[in-house]
């Protein structure tokens, strides 16, 4: 409850500064009154340069695993293309069954890509109406080339891409409307670094044709009336009125640090500054990355970890230091540690964290 800030690395949910956290105790308002349509009216061109859009931005009270669904029950005609590379983009192929739709998965091994070439080739013969895709995988800190993805899934008339950017959006460049990217959503508490709670969402035009076509888009998750109560300066079901706040806090103060473009560079930077530690220290130290260079995510480090050591007993070594990093996930649990410099972390306070990591290797 004391640890001061710049200590807590998860890759989600991030550390959160004490003034957002604090912009949560907000005495209430009617969700339904004038009061609560200012402050959605506030979020709104905000929410827009975040996301690069020009299209409202959905704020559904769920966890982001919330709007990967509405993702598959408003995109998905009949089949879905699933590109598996991690934890969470297998998570589609949950959703996209327990949905009814007809599931076509391509796997590659963990940590590497899709690269469009790939994807061109795998839509072209999949017969499939949407692809899904996980930008940044939480799992393996792989960052996928979204631009060059999009463009070749869009050679293929009709099929859309759906993007989960939970770690991703917020923390390096994705243009929504530029790219031509069909559904993009993330996470309140990731890279916007705020408390978790809030899923937020983009979708183009003709995603929202679609979604008017297809029956048992379900109730809660059905895009149409968010769609249609954010042009209204509303939402459909009740909001979380103190995530809003907090929300609304924090735009602006990333608007009044130099915008999302600043706050894009300076996790490139953490990125950059975690690749010269493991260039310089990472054979000694018996770590590497596990995705290759230029395929790095810039929110998320996974660095493997060789000999008897897991990634669990490095991630309890670093707590007894005060610092809080991620063992891997899923099948990479023992085999990786995630470090995720995201949301209002600094270089500074990174390079103490990568100091106190090189402690804990350095005594096995």
């Amino acid at each position: 409850m004391t640890a001061p800030f710049g200590r807590f690395f998860l890759p989600g949910p991030t550390e959160v500064v004490p003034e957002v956290l604090a912009a949560q105790q907000h005495p209430m308002v009617g969700h339904r009154g004038e009061q609560t349509e200012a402050l959605l009216g506030a979020l709104d061109a905000p929410l827009r340069a975040v996301f690069r859009t020009a299209n409202p931005v959905v704020i559904a009270a769920a966890s982001a695993t919330g709007l990967m669904e509405a993702a598959i029950r408003n995109g998905v005609r009949r089949r879905v293309l699933c590109l598996v590379n991690g934890a969470f983009s297998e998570r589609f192929v949950h959703i996209g069954v327990a949905c009814g739709k007809d599931v076509l998965r391509a796997d590659l091994p963990w940590g590497e890509t899709f690269e469009p070439d790939v994807v061109r080739r795998l839509v072209s013969q999949s017969g499939a109406d949407a692809v899904t895709l996980v930008h940044s995988e939480t799992s393996t800190g792989a960052l996928a080339p979204l631009a060059e993805i999009a463009q070749a899934v869009r050679e293929t008339p009709d099929v859309l891409l759906l993007v989960d950017a939970v770690t991703s959006l917020g923390g390096c460049p994705i243009e929504s409307d530029a790219w031509g990217i069909d559904f993009v959503l993330t996470g309140s508490q990731k890279a916007l670094a705020l408390p978790p709670g809030l899923a937020l969402g983009v979708a183009s035009a003709r995603m929202l044709e679609r979604a008017r076509t297809l029956p048992h888009r379900g109730l809660y998750l059905d895009l149409i009336p968010y769609d249609a109560q954010a042009r209204k300066r509303q939402t459909p079901y009740t909001p979380a009125l103190s995530l809003l706040f907090a929300l609304d806090l924090q735009l602006t103060r990333i608007a009044a640090a130099g915008g999302i473009e600043a706050r894009w560079e300076r996790h490139r930077a953490m990125l950059e500054c975690t690749e010269r530690w493991v260039a310089d220290r990472g054979e000694a130290l018996g770590v590497a990355f596990l995705p290759k260079a230029g395929r790095r995510s810039w929110t998320v480090s996974c660095l493997t970890v060789a000999g008897e050591r897991t990634g669990g007993s490095v991630a309890k070594r670093m707590e007894t230091r005060g610092f809080v990093i991620g063992a891997g996930y899923g099948k990479l649990r023992d085999a990786s540690i995630r470090i995720g410099h995201m949301g209002d972390h600094t270089v500074k306070e990174l390079e103490i964290l990568l100091g106190a990591l090189e402690e804990v290797l350095r005594r096995g």
